[in-house]
């Protein structure tokens, strides 16, 4: 594992700066499969050869928990939305890759700190944003990993990013969470008009069950081509990267699911 890297101070955001895919993976419901979607699919980018960055953007951390990087100094998203002008430390969190696979972590509730105390300050919607912009044409593709509400976190995600993934349970109460987070977006796009929904991916999916096969087919017919064609099934494997710290590649019996978002990141790069 490499060791963290000193990127660039911070400048002023320059449209000509934007990466060409910054994607925020939101739901305002939790459990829905956000971080497992954010640290896979930039595992499956990394493995395909591009760049790549995950961001923990949630107070709780579980993205920076899903690596082995507890023990790292970097700079934390907190810090960074509270000093815009820290210098950036991010880590190296997989090697063997044929691309590279970066993280920003999040820890000892930074974010929580941050949220609170940028409650009052002009911009402060745009703090991610003009983090990001700072870093170039360092990566091909930005992964943010959000909060489950539709707080300063969140916004400031959905500023910075030209995309959204949507990450849903196949359950009738999910459907409110998909209508909200569109009026969240249609809102946010008074700040970035250029914000779209990339896709919507059906997660933690058990076609065995009435409902969720029901709900699945629904959300294809009203949201059309919208919904990934990629499912990610309800998998014991995925939990266990995670609470492991280890790529589903090295889990036993993890290949499938591994597989899954290798599928996912192929229909992310064909959306573009």
């Amino acid at each position: 594992m490499g060791q963290p890297r000193l990127l660039t101070p911070l400048r002023p955001y320059n449209q000509r700066d934007e990466m060409a895919g910054i994607i925020a993976v939101a739901n305002q419901k939790g459990g829905v499969g956000k971080t497992a979607t954010t640290a896979n699919l930039g595992t499956a980018l990394s493995r395909l050869g591009h760049r790549v960055l995950i961001v923990d953007m949630d107070p709780q951390g579980n993205l920076t928990a899903s690596f082995p990087v507890q023990d790292r100094i970097c700079t934390t998203t907190g810090t960074l939305l509270r000093e815009p002008r820290t210098d950036v430390k991010v880590v190296n969190v997989r090697n063997g890759l044929e691309g590279t696979l970066d993280l920003l972590p999040e820890r000892e509730a930074s974010l929580a700190e941050a949220e609170a105390s940028l409650a009052n300050k002009l911009g402060k919607e745009f703090r991610l944003r003009d983090v990001l912009a700072a870093l170039g044409n360092r990566y091909e593709f930005v992964l943010i990993d959000t909060p489950p509400s539709l707080g300063l976190l969140t916004v400031n995600s959905l500023v910075a990013a030209s995309r959204v993934i949507v990450p849903t349970e196949a359950r009738f109460f999910s459907l409110a969470g998909l209508e909200g987070l569109r009026e969240t977006i249609e809102g946010v796009r008074y700040y970035n008009p250029s914000l779209k929904i990339l896709g919507i991916l059906l997660s933690k999916l058990d076609r065995r069950l009435n409902e969720e096969k029901e709900v699945a087919d629904y959300l294809r017919q009203q949201w059309g081509d919208l919904v990934f064609e990629t499912e990610i099934g309800t998998n014991s494997r995925i939990l266990k990267s995670a609470s492991s710290a280890q790529p589903l590649t090295d889990i036993q019996g993890g290949a499938k699911a591994a597989e899954l978002y290798l599928e996912l990141a192929r229909e992310v790069l064909a959306r573009g």
